[in-house]
């Protein structure tokens, strides 16, 4: 049961504004509306567009944000949206979530790796640093350093406020579902 119920028409005059901007028509961004000025930074601040990394990487850094951050309303809307676009497999999609060993390419292990450092220690130690810089330029580097910060903060928005997972999207697979999708 959502903590806060997602605005619902007719909006007041600045949560149409903002709502007008955002990608899509979900949950999450109508309870954000609860504070239009919030919801309108996000799009300000979102990391969604073309950016330095690759799409697959993106939403890979964002799957598995998510995952560890037991954030399966958000998780599965990416995985919904862009995990076809960004051609990941069924065992692939249930790794980021359990982090079964996988066929992942060597920069997208250590992006894995990135991520979990930076959820479970909030920095990136040398020897990582030094690794993924073999594949990522600073550039790059800053990008996924965001990616993993924002969908940290978007993990603790629906987690705290029980956001309703959005018809058709999936849940995180069960450990039984992630071995038999291997």
């Amino acid at each position: 049961m959502p903590r806060l119920n997602p605005l619902a028409p007719p909006y007041s005059p600045e949560a149409a504004a903002a709502l007008a901007r955002m990608p899509a028509d979900i949950a999450l961004f109508r309870t954000v509306a609860h504070n239009p000025r919030v919801l309108t930074r996000w799009k300000e601040g979102g990391l969604l567009d073309r950016g330095s990394v690759t799409l697959r990487q993106r939403e890979l850094v964002i799957l598995r944000t998510t995952a560890l951050l037991k954030a399966e309303y958000e998780w599965g809307v990416h995985v919904a949206f862009f995990a076809a676009k960004a051609g990941f497999t069924p065992a692939e999609i249930a790794a980021t979530v359990h982090g079964q060993a996988s066929n992942w390419q060597a920069e997208e292990a250590i992006l894995i790796r990135l991520v979990g450092a930076l959820v479970h220690n909030a920095s990136i130690d040398d020897v990582l640093w030094r690794e993924a810089s073999a594949y990522f330029d600073a550039a790059q580097m800053v990008e996924i350093i965001s990616l993993v910060g924002f969908y940290h903060m978007v993990s603790f928005m629906v987690n705290a406020t029980s956001v309703a997972r959005e018809p058709g999207t999936p849940a995180f697979p069960t450990r039984d579902e992630a071995a038999a999708a291997q």
